[in-house]
């Protein structure tokens, strides 16, 4: 089968063949989803979350049996394993890594010299600046539409700041599903995008099937938030989010919240709790309605993105030519 043709800079940076980087989520990026991602043109992500360095190096060396093609990994820089995790990117010689949740700035030297491009995820323009300055590579802008941590501003809004702001690649994320999402991406100035909960329906991705099933069911409202200001996580609704949503109502303080979501995402990725499991999801989850193969989820992608910046530009052209 021909393969689909799209590239940006962004591509001969990383060594990809698409411009689209699969979302480093705790308990679901795993090796394989992130080799199948890598085998199908685009990056894959293995995310670290808050394991161990050894278990990490173990997702390394499996996705590494798994394909010969660049993948990275995500660092969470609250995982108490941070440093541990670093040490063993640097001797598994990982070619890119994303990072969220921190600052990777006292890394970066010693991530530059082993010749690792390093991507943080943010949701403000002052953060990117910021991180511009310490050597970072590109930047991922992540709208609130995003499964998981979320910041306050939307894709829309957030990424032609960003670009405007930054002068290295960005990278758009949050409600991204499709390819006229991918194509809205780069009329805005990104260099490509990362997806987390379409792949959440790859096959190759080892979540349990309620979790999956959680968004093959979803529809256009079935996602809320839990947490509390500046700590707010986007899920899909369930008892737990109702218990959520009671406990705020009483004022719970931010420690009973946080002993509330204790494990969550664990019980539902692994153990399929899909009631009172924190099922994370983005608010695209209701675009996402069939189990595909992660390469076929690329070319879809691909194919729909040249489709729809072809169709746009000919109705363009066609109205112009009226004038």
């Amino acid at each position: 089968m021909q393969r689909a043709k799209l590239q940006t800079d962004l591509c001969e940076l990383l060594g990809i063949e698409y411009p689209i980087i699969q979302g480093g989520m705790a308990w679901v990026a795993t090796a394989e989803l992130a080799a199948a991602v890598s085998e199908g043109g685009g990056l894959g992500i293995i995310g670290a979350g808050n394991a161990p360095g050894e278990i990490i190096r173990e997702q390394i060396r499996k996705a590494k049996s798994l394909t010969d093609k660049p993948f990275g990994v995500n660092v969470y820089y609250l995982s108490p394993f941070v440093e541990d995790v670093i040490q063993v990117i640097l001797e598994e010689k990982i070619k890119v890594i994303t990072t969220g949740a921190g600052n990777p700035g006292k890394h970066i030297p010693k991530l530059k010299e082993a010749g690792i491009k390093v991507i943080p995820v943010v949701s403000a323009v002052a953060l990117a600046k910021r991180l511009e300055k310490t050597g970072v590579d590109a930047i991922i802008a992540e709208g609130m539409e995003c499964g998981g941590h979320i910041g306050d501003l939307t894709t829309m809004a957030l990424v032609p700041q960003i670009v405007d702001a930054v002068k290295i690649p960005v990278i758009a994320a949050g409600g991204i599903a499709d390819g006229r999402q991918l194509a809205a991406s780069l009329c805005l100035g990104a260099q490509g995008v990362q997806m987390g909960t379409r792949f959440i329906c790859a096959e190759e991705c080892q979540v349990h099937d309620n979790y999956k099933n959680s968004v093959l069911t979803s529809k256009d409202r079935s996602t809320t938030l839990t947490g509390y200001h500046g700590h707010y996580v986007r899920v899909i609704k369930n008892k737990l989010t109702i218990e959520y949503e009671r406990l705020t109502k009483e004022g719970a303080n931010e420690a009973e919240l946080e002993q509330l979501g204790a494990g969550r995402l664990r019980a539902a990725a692994i153990d399929g709790d899909n009631k009172m499991g924190s099922v994370m999801a983005g608010q695209v989850a209701a675009m996402v309605n069939k189990i595909q193969p992660a390469c076929e989820i690329i070319q879809e992608l691909v194919k729909e993105t040249n489709t729809v910046l072809q169709v746009q530009a000919s109705k363009i052209i066609g109205d112009n030519s009226n004038d």
